[in-house]
């Protein structure tokens, strides 16, 4: 998971921490009012547009939504029907361009500064017991998952393949959710031996 961040200087990567953070979460406030497959279309654009901007070979990373594609397919066909296909074409674009954006984040800024950033947020609920450092890797690590568990089901996926597997991608679902908990329980057991959140190194 620490290997998504992408080593170089762009123009998002001095950004700061925080006005990605802000960005993504406002980004995901306002798809969820959006109703017009035009402007999610326009959203979908800009997004891989920044891609395109994160020179020299920014645009490959957009493969990373690729193990994405047959579930949202699915999801259209299901909304095709039980709703209408122009509420499924938006519900695909939204899921789509939101993973789009947090993978942006996630190749652009270090765990440590996402921490760091996010930390002083839940301060106040210290009040309530609640550890603000430990909250805050909590929803890094909920922002870096998403492109993490991709390239998980991409292999899966790569694999199945390999062994002449059919059209049934639904049947990756099982082994999927599998290697999401053993992936979480690897990162719990790296996190209990750096000392937990206070031993995270900075340069993560």
């Amino acid at each position: 998971m620490i290997s998504l961040y992408l080593e170089q200087q762009s123009w998002l990567h001095r950004l700061p921490t925080s006005a990605k953070l802000i960005a993504l979460a406002l980004s995901s406030v306002a798809l969820l009012t959006v109703a017009s497959p035009w402007i999610m279309l326009a959203a979908l654009l800009g997004t891989i547009l920044i891609y395109l901007s994160l020179a020299p070979q920014g645009w490959r990373h957009l493969s990373a939504a690729r193990p994405l594609i047959p579930f949202l397919l699915a999801i259209l066909v299901i909304h095709y029907f039980t709703d209408t296909l122009v509420e499924g074409s938006v519900s695909l674009g939204r899921l789509l361009t939101l993973f789009l954006i947090a993978n942006l984040v996630t190749l652009t800024t270090r765990m440590s500064d996402m921490i760091n950033t996010l930390q002083p947020c839940f301060k106040p609920l210290q009040l309530f017991g609640i550890q603000p450092r430990s909250l805050a890797l909590a929803i890094a690590l909920m922002i870096r998952f998403a492109p993490v568990l991709a390239k998980v089901l991409e292999s899966l996926d790569e694999a199945w393949r390999a062994r002449g597997g059919g059209k049934q991608k639904w049947r990756l679902l099982v082994p999927l959710i599998i290697q999401g908990i053993t992936l979480s329980e690897h990162v719990a057991d790296a996190l209990a031996a750096r000392g937990g959140s206070a031993g995270l190194n900075k340069r993560i």
